[in-house]
C-alpha cells in the first residue's frame, strides 16, 4: 500500500515538473511571437528574406553552443569555456588546413580540440569534484590564451574553398550553418528523449546522490556531458572559421553568456533536473531577434549590450521565481 502511494506521489511530481516546463516554454514562445511582431512593425527590412536568413545564420553558432550548454545545465553545472573553445578550435583547424592537410582532417582536428577541452572540464568537475564554475572559468582563460599564443594574436586566413563552404556556403538557397544547427538539435533531442544517457542526465540534475545510489555512473556521465559540450563548441568554431574565412583567436567572446541566457530563457532550470532542448532554441531565437531588431532600429551598440545583459539577468530571475513557484 505504502509503495503504491509513493509511486503515485512520484508520478504526480514528475507530471508537475513536465507541466511546469511546458507552460514556461509556451510563455517564452508567446514572448518570442510578440517580440517578432513588434520588430516586424517597427524595424525596417526585418521581414526581408535576406535579413531572415542572416539572422538564422548568425544565431546558428550560439544555438550550437546552447545545445551543449543545455546538457551541462541539466546536470546542475555550468560551462563558461565554450566561447574560448570555439576560438581555439577555429584557429587549430585553419592552422592545420594551411599546412596543406585535407579539409576533413582540419575539421576533425578542430572538433578534437573541442572534445578534449570538454573532457578535461568534465574530469575536473566529476572526479576531484571541483565546482564547474571555477573549472570552466579557468579553462575559459587558458584556452583563450592558447588561441592567442598559437595564432600570434592575429587571424589565420582560410585559403581552401571547401572549408569556406561549411560556414559561408548555401544548399538550395539556405546557408550551410542552418543545416548543421538543425542536425545538432535533432540529435540532442533524440539523446535526451530516447536514450538511457539522456535519462541519466536528468537524474543527476534532479539529485546527484540519489542518482548514484540507483546505480548511475555519475562521474562517467558528467565527463560525457562536458565532452559533448566541448565537441559542439569545437564544431561551432570550425563552422565560424569557414564563415569568417579565418581562424580568429578573439572569436566567441561573450558567446557563452548568450548560450546560458538562451538555455534559461528556454525553461531549463539553472539548478538542473528539468528542461527541454526545444525551449533552448526558442531562447536563442528571442535573443537573436532582439539583437537584430535593435540593430535595424539603429540602437547604439553599447545600449545593445545593456539590453543583452538585462535579458541575462531577467533569465536568471525568471528561473529563480520559477523554482520558488
Amino acid at each position: 500500500m505504502q509503495t503504491n502511494v509513493q509511486a503515485t506521489v512520484g508520478k504526480s511530481q514528475l507530471m508537475s515538473q513536465k507541466l511546469k516546463v511546458y507552460f514556461n516554454q509556451m510563455g517564452m514562445l508567446i514572448i518570442f511571437v510578440f517580440l517578432f511582431i513588434v520588430m516586424a512593425i517597427f524595424a525596417p527590412h526585418f521581414l526581408e528574406v535576406n535579413n531572415v536568413l542572416t539572422v538564422l545564420k548568425q544565431l546558428s553558432f550560439t544555438a550550437i553552443l546552447a545545445a551543449g550548454m543545455t546538457l551541462v545545465i541539466l546536470t546542475g553545472g555550468i560551462d563558461l569555456s565554450v566561447g574560448s573553445i570555439l576560438a581555439l578550435s577555429g584557429v587549430i583547424s585553419v592552422l592545420i588546413l594551411n599546412q596543406g592537410m585535407h579539409p576533413l582532417i582540419a575539421i576533425l582536428a578542430g572538433a578534437g580540440v573541442g572534445i578534449t577541452a570538454g573532457f578535461i572540464n568534465g574530469y575536473l568537475t566529476a572526479v576531484p569534484k571541483l565546482p564547474s564554475f571555477i573549472v570552466t572559468l579557468g579553462s575559459m582563460t587558458y584556452i583563450r590564451g592558447l588561441a592567442l599564443v598559437i595564432s600570434g594574436g592575429y587571424p589565420l586566413v582560410v585559403s581552401d574553398s571547401t572549408f569556406k563552404f561549411l560556414g559561408a556556403g548555401n544548399i538550395l538557397g539556405i546557408p550551410t550553418p542552418i543545416y548543421i544547427m538543425t542536425l545538432v538539435y535533432v540529435i540532442i533531442f533524440f539523446i535526451l528523449k530516447y536514450t538511457m544517457f539522456g535519462r541519466h542526465v536528468f537524474a543527476i540534475g534532479g539529485n546527484e546522490e540519489a542518482a548514484r545510489l540507483t546505480g548511475i555512473k555519475v562521474e562517467r556521465t558528467l565527463i560525457k556531458v562536458y565532452a559533448i559540450s566541448g565537441l559542439l563548441a569545437g564544431i561551432a568554431g570550425v563552422v565560424l572559421a569557414g564563415r569568417l574565412f579565418s581562424g580568429q583567436p578573439t572569436a566567441g567572446i561573450e558567446y557563452e553568456l548568450h548560450a546560458i541566457a538562451a538555455v534559461i530563457l528556454g525553461g531549463t532550470s539553472f539548478v538542473g533536473g528539468f528542461g527541454r532542448i526545444q525551449g533552448t532554441i526558442i531562447g536563442v531565437f528571442i535573443i537573436a531577434v532582439l539583437n537584430n531588431g535593435l540593430t535595424l532600429l539603429n540602437v547604439d551598440s553599447y545600449w545593445q549590450k545593456v539590453v543583452t545583459g538585462a535579458v541575462i539577468v531577467a533569465a536568471v530571475l525568471l528561473d529563480r521565481l520559477r523554482s520558488k513557484a
